[in-house]
């Protein structure tokens, strides 16, 4: 009995990872109506909230058709950065893509989406 308690102690009371960043805006983005053929841009901002400089380690995309750039430099604490993700937009009909962003010393990644409807 008491190794039963002791094992859902240790579970209850161990807490998630906090986020190393803040969001700033969205995380889905709904782009409405895009022509057909042509690269859609937007921008995420998040904010450091560690006490330590940060970095973007890697930005994965969820498909070929989809790509990021990111600042390769820390983002300093209480400072914003930004990631840039850019859609393909060559193919007609709706769309949900996302990448997944990871920090360097921190667990877990973090999805930011784009979807929305390309013209044909």
């Amino acid at each position: 009995m008491s190794l039963f308690l002791n094992l859902f102690f240790l579970f209850t009371v161990t807490a998630p990872p906090e986020s190393p960043v803040e969001w700033i805006g969205e995380m889905v983005v709904d782009v409405g109506d895009i022509p057909r053929h042509e690269d859609f841009n937007y921008v995420f901002y998040f904010r450091n909230l560690t006490d330590e400089p940060l970095l973007i380690d890697n930005v994965r995309a969820s498909c070929g058709c989809t790509a990021s750039d990111w600042q390769s430099s820390p983002i300093l604490p209480g400072e914003e950065g930004s990631i840039n993700v850019t859609y393909d937009a060559m193919n007609g009909g709706y769309f949900r893509k996302n990448v997944k962003v990871f920090f360097r010393g921190h667990r877990g990644g973090h999805k930011l989406w784009l979807e929305g409807f390309v013209e044909s």
